[in-house]
């Protein structure tokens, strides 16, 4: 079956259908990822966007159920070069194509993504709109994309923060390399605001030596601070962080109560607002699993996991926040830290879901924050 991308630009793109039948629109971005197409179907921080996977091939390995990171899927559409009609793989259950048809996902494969790359790249993301049949009008789906929602002042964390609390399971530290010397001497208490949050943090934490608590991302800061957690974690998520004010409001409560505080991207986000900063949106932002970061304070450099659209104004930070890392691609901030608070964060994902493992050490920095405020 036919498909046709359409720009809110004007500009359009006609391919095959490669996944399930229908009409979907959203903010087109693209992603830089090799691997890992699967995770980022399933990250909540894709709601409301059509993904652009810029390897040309993808869905050799087909899919498993165990690479999922939340619930069901988010993005509003997807977009390949080619999609590979077999999945070469032993853990696979299934293939890309059925994969996406099962999960409602209209797809489209067989154009240009080089090209489309570079008109994002030079104009910006954009809106746009996937059309699926045989008789599909370009211009009507230019209109029809233009006429959607814009990012920015998009609430879509309601969308995907948990209903209600839960806690996480045990997981085996072995299974993700954490040693025993990197353990806590019991385990900690953690609080987690959900804003759409990958599974594999919460996985990683629990192999550090904590036991999780997760709340919807509403939850006034009152209710967590009253559990006396060691520990709080901001999440990743979706959409436009300067409009969460109640989020804003809770991280606010948190960094004065002094409790130490770990954010995560649009966790990050939300406590660079708190601690007195603001955001902005990017031309075209960063998505993939190879983005370099420079740690200031030693110079090194962290090959990352990343996924964003907004970030955090230096020039808007109080003296007391201090920048702790950048990107090396645009030079935006990519970490903050209180400088007397126990508060930290960072835009990039270092549970490398997919991606590189260069910084799970800020897992370890975690632990050690909470060890270290408690005496």
């Amino acid at each position: 079956m036919e498909a046709v991308l359409a720009l809110e630009d004007g500009t359009w793109y006609r391919g095959v259908s490669a996944g399930a039948d229908g009409v979907t629109g959203g903010e087109v971005v693209f992603n830089t990822s090799m691997t890992g197409y699967q995770e980022v179907l399933t990250d909540p921080s894709y709601a409301g966007q059509i993904v652009t996977m810029t390897c040309p091939e993808i869905g050799n390995y087909g899919v498993s159920n165990e690479d999922v990171e939340s619930r069901a899927t988010h993005v509003a559409g997807f977009i390949v070069r080619e999609q590979s009609p077999v999945a070469s793989n032993w853990r696979a259950s299934g293939t890309l194509r059925d994969y996406l048809v099962a999960s409602h996902i209209v797809a489209i494969a067989d154009i240009d993504t080089r090209a489309l790359t570079r008109r994002l790249r030079s104009g910006g993301v954009m809106r746009g709109v996937i059309a699926t049949g045989d008789q599909l009008d370009p211009a009507a789906l230019v209109e029809r994309a233009t006429g959607l929602p814009k990012m920015e002042g998009s609430d879509l964390v309601r969308g995907v923060t948990a209903p209600a609390p839960f806690d996480w399971p045990q997981e085996d530290p072995d299974e993700f390399g954490v040693t025993p010397d990197r353990l806590p001497a019991r385990r900690l208490r953690i609080a987690a605001y959900d804003y759409g949050m990958k599974w594999n943090i919460l996985r990683r934490l629990s192999a550090h030596g904590c036991d999780v608590r997760v709340y919807p991302a509403s939850t006034p800061a009152a209710t967590v601070l009253a559990t006396a957690p060691d520990g709080v974690f901001l999440s990743n998520g979706p959409g436009d962080p300067a409009v969460l004010s109640y989020a804003i409001d809770s991280a606010k409560a948190l960094v004065e109560a002094g409790v130490p505080t770990f954010g995560i991207c649009l966790g990050h986000q939300i406590l660079g607002l708190a601690m007195g900063g603001s955001t902005f949106k990017l031309k075209f932002g960063h998505r993939g699993a190879n983005h370099p970061v420079k740690k200031l304070d030693t110079g090194g450099i962290e090959i990352t996991s990343q996924n964003h659209g907004f970030a955090v104004d230096p020039a808007s930070l109080p003296s007391d926040v201090a920048v702790t890392h950048v990107n090396l691609y645009d030079g935006t901030v990519e970490g903050l830290r209180h400088r007397t608070r126990p508060v930290f964060s960072v835009q990039y994902h270092p549970e490398a879901s997919p991606g590189p493992h260069d910084a799970d050490y800020l897992f370890d920095e975690f632990i050690t924050l909470i060890q270290e405020a408690k005496g």
